[in-house]
């Protein structure tokens, strides 16, 4: 599992590069075509891992429920969002992972709730599984915002 966390690790960087990358009007720019924001998504990646590890484990979440029911699938940004909410969502890039690792490393996630996700059909039936799709959840997504930065960069 330690190339698991470091995938995820490494992916967050990437994520925490573009929010340092970018001001935060781009952050909150939906182009024409899209549903979405780059902000969003990287919300959004932070509370599925959250919902695909620690709900369906039946632990406590390290998020607000406010903050999940912002970023949780089928939501879309409602309004822009400001540099505190920002740097809330930077900070929790890399602190959820962490204590994720912790938890995964000292077997918090015995129990698990089968959950068929939409993006693939696939089942997920344990904690393993859980971890190889919020890979390929968070790889989506990451295409998803290099669109997007495409998008706002050359108009």
């Amino acid at each position: 599992m330690d190339f698991t966390f470091q995938i995820l690790n490494n992916t967050r960087s990437l994520f925490n590069k573009i929010i340092e990358n970018n001001t935060l009007e781009d952050l909150n720019k939906t182009p024409n075509g899209f549903k979405n924001n780059i902000i969003w998504n990287i919300g959004h990646i932070v509370v599925t891992e959250q919902l695909l590890a620690y709900k369906l484990s039946g632990l406590p979440l390290q998020l607000s429920d406010e903050m999940i029911g912002k970023y949780m699938k089928g939501t879309k940004p409602e309004s822009n969002i400001n540099q505190e909410d920002v740097n809330e969502i930077k900070s929790l890039l890399f602190s959820t992972i962490e204590k994720t690792k912790e938890d995964y490393t000292n077997n918090a996630f015995k129990n698990y709730t089968e959950y068929t996700v939409s993006t693939t059909g696939n089942t997920l039936t344990n904690i393993n599984e859980a971890f190889q799709f919020i890979i390929v959840h968070e790889g989506i997504h990451y295409g998803y915002v290099l669109a997007l930065l495409n998008a706002i960069k050359t108009k």
